[in-house]
């Protein structure tokens, strides 16, 4: 005979059915907050399609990595917009660069806070590629793994405690994790965007961090959002490369994606929840269309659930402030 739902639900609420029956729960501890440093800003700079999130200055980041520690969050993950870009990118490795700048405000500002560094060449390149480009247009994968690489080596010089490589160039975790072992830092961990799809959820990304592509698309090296299987041996491509942590961006539209990597390589799962997905909750919310607070935890509840252990999300501070 089936248990009644009635009784389980009664026994739910009682302390020691709450410690037995395990539940889903979401902690500011479990965000990341990406942040978009530009070269050269004064303070802020709205961006319009994503509502509450800005371009900051140095010092704004400063700032804001203060707010968000202060709410529980442990984490950022830093975004470059340089002052000139070029064929190659060379911003991402210029010692002086946003992030490198960036990461060392923040460090002595805040050395708890953890900095996760984005390490593509999207926002540095004129072409807005993330590699650089043969004469035909296309993508030199090797070439520009060997800047990604140099780039880490910059970003982790600069203070980064953890190097985010989201290029979806093939090799390019095994070549960062080389070029840091042979610069003496094996123990800077790399979190790798290892299911990366090739979504429509990123339009306002490309506005805040100028990364649109002057032609074509990424779709040459990023995934098809209908081939899971795929999602699978890269992530696992990536685990034997000397990943230690791995990424599925998006999140929401690709939950069964971050069980699967979760089972699959049984390391620390990070989901990006994008800022598509952002952009969608706060227009319909403007709109008086749903409960922004409800969405956004539910929302975010529904990838911890999928087996993501760290959450990158324009929501964190809200959502932290709310869980309080």
């Amino acid at each position: 005979m089936p248990f009644p739902q009635t009784r389980l639900r009664r026994l739910r609420a009682t302390p020691v059915l709450r410690d037995l029956v395990r539940e889903t729960r979401l902690d500011p501890g479990d965000f990341v907050l990406p942040l978009f440093v530009e070269e050269g800003l004064d303070g802020r700079s709205p961006i319009q399609a994503m509502p509450g999130v800005d371009r900051l200055s140095i010092a704004a980041a400063v700032a804001e990595a203060g707010e968000a520690a202060a709410l529980g969050i442990p984490a950022v993950l830093l975004f470059g917009i340089p002052a000139h870009k070029d064929e190659e990118g060379s911003g991402a490795w210029d010692d002086e660069g946003a992030v490198q700048l960036a990461t060392r405000a923040i460090k002595d500002a805040h050395p708890d806070v953890l900095v996760i560094a984005d390490l593509c060449l999207c926002e540095y390149t004129s072409h807005g590629h993330c590699g650089l480009l043969r004469a035909d247009g296309t993508v030199d994968n090797d070439s520009s793994v060997e800047l990604l690489a140099r780039t880490a080596i910059s970003q982790a010089a600069a203070g980064a405690d953890v190097i985010a490589p989201s290029d979806m160039m093939d090799g390019r975790v095994g070549a960062i994790r080389a070029a840091l072992d042979e610069d003496g830092r094996s123990d800077t961990p790399i979190l790798a965007y290892s299911a990366k799809f090739a979504s429509a959820f990123y339009g306002p990304f490309r506005e805040a961090a100028d990364s649109t592509p002057s032609f074509g698309d990424r779709r040459g090296y990023q995934m098809d959002p209908a081939n899971g299987d795929e999602a699978l041996r890269e992530a696992l491509l990536d685990v034997q490369e000397g990943a230690d942590m791995v990424m599925v961006k998006p999140a929401l539209p690709y939950l069964d994606v971050v069980r699967r990597v979760k089972e699959a390589t049984r390391l620390p799962v990070a989901a990006y929840n994008v800022s598509g997905e952002y952009a969608m909750v706060k227009a319909a919310a403007a709109a008086g269309y749903l409960d922004e607070r409800a969405a956004v935890l539910e929302a975010l509840t529904s990838i911890r659930r999928a087996g993501a252990d760290i959450v990158i999300t324009y929501h964190a501070k809200d959502a932290a402030r709310w869980l309080q």
